[in-house]
């Protein structure tokens, strides 16, 4: 079973990351994201870090103003980014793991290893009002099956594998792994989400062969589209790849 459109929903992030290397009070993220969702995009993604490397207080309180779709607040277990998480009350929390030396994210979260604090988190997320709580985990079925027992309602399949595999056959056989891993989340009843790394050369690839994709993160693809074609082009171009026409 595929379902017949899959969400796109853009990270901002980058825009916050390029605004901060000059310290700067643009490009504006806030700006971009009125600007995606313009463009198509079902939602905003941000990842709000215990470092602040990219995306702030400001910019999260904003968001949370302005964006008319869903938005999908990305955090770590940290005691102060759960609180905040909670204070917001975004459509969607995703639970990620975070390590200050890290350049982006690197890997999903070990569900198994850290069950004693997610069950701890995920109530306290949804006791706050936010309606849908996703772990971000590698394709691995332990992994999953963790998640729903922790109490988490989707998950997002972490797609770095797939998507830095260094040859055809080798990103076919990501997928595979891919798709294996939606199948078990489908059937567990959890809603299945997917990012990192996905962009418009590899996604057709993990459209076709991937199931039960309700929703899909982009944000560092568009955003370095962007740079040579415009925001909203950008947006839209992955919006066509994502739901197939």
């Amino acid at each position: 079973m595929r379902l017949a459109v899959t969400r796109l929903l853009v990270n901002i992030d980058h825009v916050a990351t390029l605004r901060n290397a000059r310290r700067e009070t643009f490009p504006d993220p806030v700006q971009a994201a009125v600007l995606c969702e313009l463009a198509g995009a079902d939602g905003i993604v941000f990842h709000l870090r215990e470092d602040r490397r990219h995306i702030t207080d400001r910019d999260v309180f904003r968001l949370k103003e302005v964006v008319q779709g869903k938005l999908d607040f990305e955090l770590s277990t940290n005691e102060e980014i759960v609180s905040i998480c909670c204070q917001v009350r975004p459509h969607l929390a995703t639970l990620v793991p975070e390590r200050r030396e890290e350049i982006t994210t690197e890997g999903g979260l070990d569900v198994l290893a850290n069950r004693a604090r997610l069950q701890q988190v995920i109530p306290r997320l949804f006791d706050a009002g936010i309606e849908e709580v996703a772990l971000f985990v590698d394709p691995d079925p332990r992994q999953i099956e963790a998640a729903r027992e922790v109490g988490a309602n989707a998950i997002e399949l972490h797609t770095g594998d797939f998507a830095n595999a260094p040859t055809e056959a080798a990103r076919r056989a990501e997928a595979e792994k891919l798709a294996a891993a939606a199948r078990v989340a489908h059937e567990l009843g959890l809603q299945v989400h997917a990012g990192h790394g996905l962009d418009y050369h590899n996604y057709p690839l993990f459209r076709e062969t991937v199931p039960h994709v309700h929703e899909v993160s982009i944000g560092f693809a568009i955003i370095a589209r962007a740079v040579l074609v415009g925001l909203e082009t950008a947006v839209r171009e992955m919006r066509r790849l994502v739901k197939g026409y």
